[in-house]
């Protein structure tokens, strides 16, 4: 089904590595490893699990807070995070093959020649054959590893695309298709210039004349023409003026467009915050907190950035008047809407949401709920839901994948996760979710908790992420992943 629908992220063997210490004291914790997966257009994908698992360090990475480790991440097509450590590992690696291929290939061919069982010219068509394979698979090589290391400076002006945008934009092919646009309309604007501007001169000969003649009805009829005549000289005059400022405005467009290419993507993927309260600037009215990110992103005008904040409130239940209020004169659940249209304010396609309602009360959590799948079905937006309430998971997620210290133990459509949870870390996670039945708590007794010691054993083989039935991913080993499909079976 999934493969179906349009992918706005994807997600390829993410890593976050946190370093302390040195020498032989040197720690790393590996809060995100080597993690896997992708979101559709439209959906809410949830990241469940304890706290210390990895979910909003893997939103915080996804969306450039923090530098990677390792992976890649894909946004609508574009990559995003790139692993320039393992692209130049995986060129190295390529080259050392071209090299061997090559002196192996020549020492074959120069056998046959030797052996004459082919002739000079055959020889050296062969070797200018292979030659040019291994010449052209370098080149490939060389062109993956220098995207990795351009997508590494994605927000970076040292970019070279964007530093000949900003330091030479005229070698750039819309530069020319935009001056040549202006040249020809300036040529018929000056034309007309010069046409009307005889125009005028004639006509004022003529008013002069019929002075002169003393026929103050011809004087009359005359100087109106010169009238009209004036005006539309005027009219020309005013239009080349607008040509040139239309044309300063392009050539400013595409300097911004080539050079910031990559943060007019970035601004249609946002995060909402867990905490309310710090994440936003006590400091800064809550119209300055939700006109940020328009003024970061090159919005100049006040009365559309004033319309656009006014417009972002309202959408999240909240008036206009607010916009001069600081953020400690709000509730909890009023300051997470803030922090709601903040990220709202510049039409992204997609929310990293962490945690939003974590520190709400219960009734306030419902309504930011229902506000986020409000906008989920009126706006379009593809939301991540960082969460480690299973219940409001399950009412709200379309996919959610579960984490465990830094892995993902268990992904799929929110329907088969819950009707058939099968690594025990989800088993456990299911189990210590409360019921409103006082008499099934009783009974239920002691909630299982999760030891991978005693659940596994990967002594002999390393655990995978493994689908075991359409749309169903666990990570287990070849024991486990069969134990499972048997389970689905019964």
């Amino acid at each position: 089904m999934n493969t179906e629908r349009e992918q706005i992220l994807k997600v390829v063997g993410l890593k976050q590595y946190f370093k302390s210490g040195s020498g032989r004291n040197k720690l790393v914790n590996k809060a995100v490893d080597d993690i896997s997966f992708s979101i559709y257009k439209g959906e809410v994908f949830s990241l469940v699990g304890e706290s210390g698992c990895g979910k909003t360090t893997t939103g915080r990475t996804i969306i450039k807070l923090y530098q990677s480790s390792g992976g890649e991440v894909f946004f609508h097509g574009t990559r995003i995070v790139s692993d320039v450590k393992a692209a130049k590992e995986a060129f190295q690696l390529k080259m050392d093959q071209i090299n061997e291929g090559k002196l192996r290939e020549t020492a074959e061919i120069k056998e046959l020649l030797d052996n004459g069982r082919i002739s000079e010219d055959e020889f050296k068509s062969r070797q200018e054959a292979m030659l040019q394979r291994y010449n052209d698979e370098a080149k490939n090589a060389n062109e993956i590893y220098r995207l990795a290391k351009r997508d590494r400076r994605f927000e970076s002006i040292k970019d070279v695309e964007g530093m000949k945008a900003k330091n030479q934009l005229e070698i750039f092919p819309q530069y020319q298709q935009i001056l040549d646009k202006y040249v020809r309309y300036d040529q018929e604007t000056k034309a007309a210039i010069q046409t009307f501007t005889d125009k005028v001169s004639k006509q004022k000969e003529n008013v002069n004349r019929a002075a002169q003649s003393g026929d103050k009805e011809q004087v009359r009829l005359e100087k109106i023409k010169l009238q009209e005549l004036t005006q539309e000289l005027k009219k020309h005059e005013k239009e080349l003026k607008l040509s040139q400022l239309r044309k300063k405005q392009d050539i400013d467009n595409l300097r911004y467009g080539l050079t910031h290419k990559n943060r007019l993507l970035m601004r249609r993927m946002q995060m909402i915050f867990q905490d309310p309260i710090a994440s936003l600037n006590p400091r800064m009215t809550v119209k300055e907190i939700i006109a940020e990110g328009l003024r970061i992103n090159g919005v100049k005008n006040e009365k559309e950035i004033e319309e656009r904040v006014n417009l972002a409130l309202k959408t999240v239940n909240l008036v206009p008047e607010h916009a001069s209020r600081y953020p400690h004169e709000f509730s909890g659940g009023q300051r997470q809407r803030i922090g709601i249209a903040r990220a709202l304010v510049v039409e992204p396609s997609f929310i990293i949401a962490d945690e939003p309602i974590s520190s709400l009360d219960v009734s306030i959590r419902a309504q930011i709920i229902n506000l986020l799948n409000e906008l989920r079905e009126t706006k379009g937006i593809t939301i991540m839901f960082i969460a480690h309430d299973l219940s409001v998971v399950k009412y709200f997620s379309d996919r959610l994948a579960v984490m465990y210290y830094g892995h993902i133990v268990e992904m799929g459509d929110k329907e088969l996760v819950f009707n058939n949870p099968l690594h025990p870390y989800t088993l456990s996670l299911m189990d210590s979710i409360p019921l409103p039945d006082p008499e099934y708590e009783k009974r239920r007794g002691r909630t299982v908790r999760y030891n991978p010691a005693e659940h596994h054993d990967y002594s002999k083989e390393s655990p995978t992420l493994r689908e075991v039935e359409p749309g169903h991913f666990v990570l287990a080993n070849t024991e486990e992943f069969e134990r499972y499909q048997a389970q689905i079976k019964k």
